[in-house]
């Protein structure tokens, strides 16, 4: 009889032993269930909070770009396009007849133009194009239009440029603004110019920026 009742109270024994480590296991399975769904909720709320910055300081950018490229078209008279991988910029600086020095009222916007490049376009390499009005031989004219665009690249130099980032063409009496005018004829002066190219720029962020409301 005392042996039946060890034998049924040891029964009992590991029952409730065994249904208190089956219990045990299953409150560790939840617990571990529970914090990896709270790691992944805070991962998620973090790569959230992290994606909502970067968009935010993505649109900073956006909206400054576009601040300082409306400043150049409308307080310059600056022309702005953007095509494969190059943003062009049509400065009214202008240059004097069978004159190479920079004139002291386009400083201004060569300021203006270095500040927006510096900012906005960093590292990128910059093409000072020259032209010249077709009064003179063309051979003469190459000459002038590369010293304008040297001229302006010392300026640019003055303002914190990396000399290896910007490079200096001449082209002459080449694609002419004004067709034929020269020396004081009407328009001759929009022929006296330089150009500037921006290489190597993200030209989705210019477009995206110049078409922003």
């Amino acid at each position: 009889m005392r042996k039946f009742e060890f034998v049924a109270l040891a029964a009992v024994a590991a029952t409730t032993f065994s249904a208190c480590a089956s219990k045990g296991f299953v409150r560790r399975g939840l617990e571990e269930q529970r914090v990896a769904i709270n790691q992944e909720r805070g991962e998620r709320v973090a790569g959230d909070s992290a994606g909502r910055a970067d968009l935010a300081s993505t649109r900073a950018e956006l909206a400054s770009l576009r601040t300082d490229l409306v400043a150049l078209r409308t307080d310059f008279g600056t022309k702005i396009s953007a095509i494969e991988g190059q943003v062009t910029f049509a400065m009214p600086v202008h240059f004097d007849f069978d004159a190479t020095a920079v004139r002291q009222q386009d400083e201004a916007a060569l300021t203006k133009f270095a500040q927006v490049a510096q900012a906005h376009y960093k590292g990128a390499l910059i093409t000072v194009e020259g032209f010249a009005d077709p009064a003179g031989a063309a051979a003469y004219n190459l000459r002038l239009s590369r010293s304008r665009a040297n001229a302006v690249r010392d300026f640019l130099l003055t303002k914190g440029f990396d000399a290896g980032n910007i490079r200096t063409v001449g082209y002459g009496e080449g694609r002419l603004v004004r067709p034929g005018a020269a020396k004081g004829e009407t328009g001759a002066e929009l022929n006296r110019r330089v150009t500037f190219v921006i290489e190597n720029a993200s030209t989705a962020t210019t477009v995206a920026a110049l078409s922003m409301r």
